[in-house]
């Protein structure tokens, strides 16, 4: 049996077993599986390899996107430059096994928001500064966008600024932007990013990573105001197949 899976804690939504489960009927892979490894500590991550030995692959959510990444022998450069993993490869090389570590959401957020892009779409608002982040900031400096990430933390990094700061000038300089916390995740509907909404204008790009439910009340905030919107799961789409080819290379 080939073994692939995912690493997180609490998985009980997890995209990702429903939709490779899916991938592995339609290919007709009765030898493939997809396991939720749920952790409640990331340094039981060894042990899934100990009580496993068919494991070829392996997805990473948060909150151990940063911390998966001690354990790992190599680390691709794209990977390395956005500082989080989550998508890993199992090698064999001989009697060791190697664990390369890849980021394929840069893949998955550059094809899902470029698309929605025009000349008008200079810089970016990033709400939340975790792991989910880390991608974001990558492809909006390669596409040569400006951004702020709007922070809890009470030391700030550079270009980054406290809720409390985000004005509706700030709001309307920025027409990118970018939901990277899991407010407004299902069950908890009611809840979104505490920002000035009514700044947002139809010039606006409102994208959310998060993909249940599927309009989010920070996105249907940006409906209101005739903004593009968008959430996660085209994203997630893409970065899971992302994940696949590289499993698969």
């Amino acid at each position: 049996m080939n073994t692939f899976g995912l690493i997180g804690y609490k998985l009980g939504h997890s995209f990702s077993a429903k939709y490779f489960a899916n991938k592995f009927t339609t290919l007709n892979l009765e030898n493939h599986e997809y396991v939720n490894f749920e952790l409640d500590n990331i340094n039981d991550f060894p042990n899934i390899f100990k009580n496993d030995k068919n494991i070829c692959g392996l997805n990473c959510t948060i909150p151990y996107k940063q911390d998966v990444m001690q354990f790992l022998d190599e680390i691709d450069s794209e990977a390395a430059a956005v500082g989080a993993v989550n998508t890993i490869k199992t090698i064999q090389k001989g009697d060791k096994l190697i664990l390369k570590g890849y980021n394929t959401d840069i893949v998955g957020f550059n094809n899902s928001l470029t698309p929605m892009l025009d000349s008008c779409h200079k810089k970016a608002l990033i709400l939340g500064t975790g792991g989910a982040s880390k991608a974001i900031k990558h492809v909006l400096e390669r596409l040569g966008i400006e951004f702020v990430s709007a922070s809890i933390e009470n030391n700030l990094e550079d270009n980054e600024v406290r809720y409390s700061d985000i004005s509706n000038n700030l709001i309307k300089k920025h027409t990118i932007i970018i939901n990277a916390t899991p407010l407004g995740t299902f069950p908890k509907v009611d809840a979104c990013p505490d920002i000035p909404y009514g700044a947002i204008t139809v010039n606006h790009v409102m994208f959310d990573l998060v993909y249940n439910p599927e309009i989010t009340l920070f996105l249907q905030k940006g409906i209101n105001k005739g903004a593009k919107t968008k959430n996660g799961l085209e994203m997630l789409h893409g970065q899971a197949e992302a994940a696949w080819q590289i499993w698969n290379d």
